[in-house]
């Protein structure tokens, strides 16, 4: 018997609500496959089964809250006999049978008097986003105007306080756990934007590469000179990853952000890589994530350029042992062969742990990183297939 648990989904959730299952007793489940949906304080979250089977007992009810690790399901292995299934079971009242609603879409439902649950959703597996929730309220007469401190406004400001309280635990339990270090480099981008531009011109925007991209796949190819920044420290053991999966910090409409990973980016072409950025902030602002871009990037990346913000030293997402910072690609004092120019330059920043690199290995990354965006167009040419090796 196999026993199916919530997972963790991030550093910052110790609990989840269940809103609904995708499977029910007798089902034959895949590995990779959706089986729940499940509320963390950030996102709905599509949970995937990660062993083929048998689906024998649902025991958790949609609407319940519960610990991270609590047994949601139990499954019979390939080719285990199985006998007659107890049904699922059934809670008090209607949870079972609302829709998946992500939660920025249930915060506006709330604004506008609307009730999701009464919606058909355009969203994955049938959840209801918030472009569904916009579109009801057009399709609908405007609902009046809630009056301070009703319910509706409680219950979003304490989704909020809750949003918070999982960010600043995480980051508390980080900076108390970590010992990190810190590095800086200033990377001129003129060759970069300048390739950009040639690469970009008389395509439509939908094509078009952002320098964004080529940060994450130039990060992507540095950390194969040090591996010892891409991985996990579980245990009291650095366990190395066997390909870049980026966490990609993203600021959310309503406050907070997540960082969902982009999979086995030194794969993935530059087209690929900007089509994955930009299906999943889409899909992190509806709301609409999976349970495997949430718990498993093995190195954060966050990008404060569009804030023109010029340095940005972040704080690792355990149990990741590095973070690297992009701040804004502006125009500062530069010596190019012996003089002084103005040239477009960002400043990448480096917070690593040194329970398993030094500064070497840091400075090490760094530099490779700036050689990296000297080539954007080995960079363009570039889709590695072979798995990250220590030196």
């Amino acid at each position: 018997m196999i026993e199916f648990t919530l997972p963790s989904l991030g550093a910052d959730m110790d609990e989840g609500t269940l809103l609904s299952w995708q499977v029910k007793p007798g089902d034959s489940v895949k590995r990779g496959q959706v089986v729940a949906v499940v509320d963390t304080s950030k996102a709905a979250v599509d949970v995937e089964i990660w062993q083929d089977g048998v689906v024998a007992e649902l025991k958790v009810a949609p609407g319940e809250k519960v610990p991270v690790g609590t047994v949601l399901a139990t499954l019979h292995a390939p080719g285990e006999t199985t006998t007659s299934t107890p049904a699922a079971p059934t809670p008090a009242s209607s949870p079972a049978q609302r829709h998946p609603v992500s939660p920025l879409a249930r915060k506006r439902a709330r604004e506008l008097g609307i009730d999701p649950d009464t919606l058909r959703g355009s969203g994955a597996q049938g959840s209801v986003t918030l472009a569904d929730i916009e579109a009801a309220a057009k399709a609908s007469p405007a609902p009046e105007v809630v009056a301070p401190g009703a319910p509706a406004a409680s219950d979003a400001i304490a989704r909020q306080k809750e949003m918070r309280r999982a960010i600043a635990a995480a980051m508390s339990r980080s900076k108390r756990e970590i010992p990190h270090y810190y590095l800086s480099e200033t990377i001129p981008m003129g060759t970069a934007l300048a390739w950009l531009q040639q690469r970009n011109r008389n395509l439509p925007i939908t094509e078009r590469i952002l320098p964004a991209a080529l940060l994450l796949k130039a990060v992507a190819l540095a950390l194969q000179r040090t591996p010892q920044l891409n991985g996990f420290f579980r245990d009291g053991v650095f366990v190395p990853a066997s390909s870049v999966h980026a966490g990609v910090a993203i600021s959310l409409r309503g406050g907070g952000l997540v960082a969902p990973a982009i999979h086995a980016v030194e794969t993935l072409t530059l087209n690929q890589l900007m089509a994955a950025l930009g299906d999943l902030v889409k899909r992190a602002r509806a709301g609409s994530l999976r349970s495997s871009e949430m718990s498993d990037p093995s190195i954060t990346v966050t990008n404060l350029g569009d804030q023109s913000a010029q340095t940005v030293f972040g704080v690792i997402y355990p149990p990741q042992v590095a973070l690297v910072g992009f701040g804004a690609i502006a125009e500062r004092p530069w010596v190019e062969a012996g003089a002084l120019c103005a040239a477009p330059l960002l400043t990448a920043t480096l917070a690593a742990d040194h329970r398993v690199s030094d500064g070497h290995q840091g400075a090490l990354f760094l530099v490779e990183l700036r050689e990296r965006l000297q080539q954007p167009q080995a960079l363009a040419d570039a889709c590695a297939t072979s798995t990250l090796t220590q030196e």
